[in-house]
């Protein structure tokens, strides 16, 4: 049990929890905040009613292991990405498979629900160098060029009011690229050498930050193409979350959380903001979709829940048995989703502004 939860903190109780078959690799919320799926890293997805915690459906997944799941922005079917080489639709109402499609290469890496253009949700892949784009109905809307290398991940630049299309991006070794759903060619390159593992847009879009297999975090203006790195990570980086303002990052690569300030000129020359607690490396950082709390997990099995701003100790602390895998906010910011490497699933309700 982490040593934090001896200190004066608020220690938060979960609402309910169950445990799965195996270690759970992903948990992804309705668009109503009412509905809840996780899926193991052996196959096996279960859909939970959040408000009682109640098992609505189980679901076989993928043969070989799934590898992420997402829910559709209309909430009637989710996606779930595996490595079988499949992407696979599921009907929320039949708790049935609805589609499955070949991604192109054995190992289907990531997937992101977006838009194309306001046409409706498309579902975008990534497995080996493919990247692809697909209908809800699961027809092939677009493949584009081959990577050249292995797509580590992709994440849509969130809409903003006014936009004329939603932008995916997608990391590769070398590049990061952004790309129309009208377009086979990509609107632009931001070359940088290193692996890049994962993505992080600002929910403004003026930014996208990256998570790097060399210990650190690259930062980019996107629209001067201006880019800044920050270094020193103890571990590889795969933990970033934005604030909803925009202003601040938070980021992993270690035992401790280092949030940078990306206010006015940026982050450069600047001091971050230090939390310290875990006694393991993290794994997961989600800041609320509204809200000021920051939460986190790692290898000691807890969960932190912090308000940097105010205090540089947590606001409060869970603890599961083993390590954590996700924590994921409910998109109506007031519950958090947790997880285990030992399948555990507990859902947390937190009160409004973490009081």
């Amino acid at each position: 049990m982490p040593a934090l939860l001896k200190s004066k903190v608020n220690v938060l109780a979960p609402s309910w929890q169950h445990k799965m078959d195996d270690h759970v690799v992903s948990v992804a919320w309705s668009p109503d905040s009412q509905w809840l799926a996780a899926a193991c890293v052996s196959g096996p997805i279960q859909i939970f009613y959040v408000k009682d915690g109640s098992k609505v459906c189980r679901l076989p997944g993928h043969a070989f292991g799934t590898t992420m799941i997402g829910w559709s922005p209309n909430g009637k079917q989710f996606a779930s990405a595996g490595q079988d080489g499949t992407i696979k639709y599921w009907d929320m109402l039949q708790c049935s498979e609805s589609h499955s499609m070949d991604a192109g290469a054995a190992w289907v890496e990531a997937i992101a629900w977006g838009a194309a253009n306001g046409s409706g949700p498309v579902l975008a892949s990534a497995a080996g160098k493919k990247l692809r784009l697909w209908t809800m109905d699961g027809q092939l809307l677009r493949e584009y060029p081959d990577h050249p290398s292995t797509i580590s991940d992709v994440k849509w630049r969130p809409l903003r009011e006014g936009a004329k299309e939603e932008r995916l991006a997608s990391a590769a070794y070398g590049q990061l690229a952004f790309w129309r759903a009208q377009s086979n060619e990509p609107v632009t390159k931001l070359e940088w050498k290193g692996s890049l593992l994962t993505i992080a847009w600002s929910p403004d879009g003026a930014f996208v930050a990256t998570g790097n297999q060399d210990s650190t975090v690259h930062f980019w203006f996107v629209k001067s193409g201006e880019d800044l790195q920050m270094s020193g990570y103890p571990t590889k980086v795969r933990e970033l979350s934005w604030d909803f303002n925009s202003r601040y990052l938070a980021t992993g690569g270690g035992d401790q959380i280092t949030i940078w300030d990306c206010s006015g000129k940026g982050p450069a020359d600047t001091q971050p903001i230090v939390l310290k607690g875990h006694q393991g490396v993290l794994h997961c950082l989600a800041y609320q979709p509204y809200g000021v709390l920051l939460a986190s997990g790692g290898d000691d099995g807890m969960v932190g829940l912090w308000n940097p701003k105010k205090d540089k100790k947590p606001v409060g602390v869970h603890a599961l048995e083993d390590a954590v895998s996700e924590v994921v906010w409910s998109p109506d910011s007031r519950s958090l989703a947790v997880a285990g490497h030992n399948g555990e699933v507990r859902l947390i309700r937190v009160a409004k502004g973490g009081e």
